[in-house]
């Protein structure tokens, strides 16, 4: 075993004073990270008071929801009138003016039975009783006195609920039964979008896909006044339910509006890069005030900026493209300037030596080097801008945000947010493919 004297102990420790002499922070910088990490997440539980948020949350909503942006729901009544017991749907049933549904039979001596989900859940309902078959049991409720009460000593199963007025059976994602004395009212749900191509006022409403298409191509005329083609598009186009033809418009304007903008702010942030960038315009004052003007811009919200514009220019894209203009002018600004600040200087004082003008001097010596910059950061912000066109168009800025925003609010009209949502998605995907494949094109690289 070889031993260290002290002389040359003090020359290791002399030539790596790093591992032997560590200063407090990297001694224990690592722990106190750590620490603060810990006391930070402390500090925020406390905070927000996440244990109260999480009790009070209302879970069940969750499943409400999805389920409702998946399926839709039809919700007959059935009145009670002596020996008498009719059949009344909402007006704007998704089954249409007349609807005759092969889940609702009427048998011979009067009672209706129906099948909320097939034979496993029933209702039969006759002039004394509302029969419910769910879950494994057979409950009948009585609805000739002045409440609805569960005939017999049945104890009460957990998925019904009895009010003073009426008693409410929980089905599941199936639907729901609602018994007082004079009616029943059900609501039984159905997977998928209904009346998704053709609305009911549609000569088309309720025909089996090969009969549509076989009207379009050899059948007779519909409507005389136009093709049975051109009046399969009116009808979708103009769906009164799913509302194809405004929904898509507003589409196309987000996309326009982000488009815009980004142009224009791009167009008006090139020029004043030029001119914040220090080793360009060697003017200190230009080159701060241009800087703290892009960071102006930047730090207004582009939802603060569509609230100011929708108020001087009124609702719709305008004030959309205005705000997308506005925000991308200070975030470009401040992109492109800090590229032309990290140039390489050789090849612009190449072109200068030739006695060039200026004019050349930039478009020869800076710009080759800073248009993987300006196109890379462009396309970047303009394919999300087509994300923040949407959120604009909430507070009025046009596009299909507020379309979008209108469907939330009614808080009933769930399947039709989630067909915005996804059209949202697919244009996204779609613009960050094309972003990409643009880029790599005009770049000269493979992006894999």
């Amino acid at each position: 075993m070889s031993v260290i004297d002290a002389s040359r102990m003090q020359e290791i420790e002399a030539r790596y004073p790093e591992v032997f002499h560590r200063s407090f922070r990297q001694r224990y910088g690592a722990l106190m990270i750590f620490l603060g990490v810990i006391l930070y997440g402390f500090y925020a539980v406390w905070f927000f008071d996440l244990p109260k948020v999480l009790s009070d949350a209302r879970w069940e909503r969750v499943g409400i929801y999805l389920s409702q942006w998946i399926s839709y729901d039809v919700q007959p009544e059935f009145r009670i009138s002596g020996d008498k017991i009719s059949i009344k749907y909402p007006r704007f049933s998704p089954l249409g003016d007349n609807p005759n549904p092969d889940w609702v039979k009427t048998a011979p001596d009067g009672s209706i039975a129906v099948s909320v989900s097939g034979t496993s859940q029933m209702v039969t309902i006759t002039k004394t009783q509302a029969i419910l078959t769910a879950h494994g049991l057979t409950i009948p409720i009585d609805v000739t006195g002045s409440t609805p009460k569960i005939a017999g000593s049945q104890p009460v199963p957990s998925w019904m609920t009895v009010y003073d007025d009426n008693i409410l059976a929980n089905l599941g994602f199936a639907g729901d039964v609602s018994i007082s004395t004079d009616r029943v009212k059900i609501r039984k749900r159905f997977l998928g979008w209904a009346n998704f191509v053709f609305d009911t006022h549609s000569p088309f409403f309720d025909k089996p896909a090969s009969e549509v298409v076989s009207l379009i191509v050899s059948g007779p005329r519909l409507d005389p006044a136009q093709s049975n083609l051109s009046l399969a598009f009116d009808n979708i186009w103009n769906n009164g339910a799913w509302q194809h033809g405004d929904v898509w418009t507003k589409l196309f304007q987000t996309i326009v509006m982000a488009f815009l903008g980004t142009l224009l702010g791009s167009l008006a942030a090139f020029p004043l890069a030029f001119m914040a960038a220090r080793n360009i315009t060697p003017n200190r004052l230009l080159n701060q005030v241009l800087k703290r003007f892009f960071d102006f811009l930047r730090s207004v919200d582009m939802l603060i900026w569509a609230l100011f514009l929708t108020r001087a220019f009124g609702p719709g894209p305008l004030a959309g493209s205005g705000a997308i203009f506005l925000t991308e002018t200070g975030t470009l600004g401040k992109l492109y300037s800090e590229g032309l600040e990290n140039i390489d200087n050789k090849p612009r004082e190449g072109v200068k030596s030739t006695g060039s003008s200026t004019i050349l001097v930039h478009r020869y010596g800076i710009v080759p080097q800073i248009v993987p910059v300006i196109v890379s950061q462009t396309l970047y912000q303009w394919e999300s801008n087509v994300r923040g066109a949407t959120i604009i168009g909430a507070v009025g800025a046009g596009g299909i945000g507020l379309k979008l925003w209108e469907a939330m609010r009614t808080n009933a009209n769930w399947a039709n947010v989630a067909y915005m949502v996804l059209l949202i998605l697919i244009v996204v995907f779609l613009f960050d493919a094309a972003s990409n494949a643009l880029r790599s094109r005009l770049m000269g690289t493979r992006v894999r």
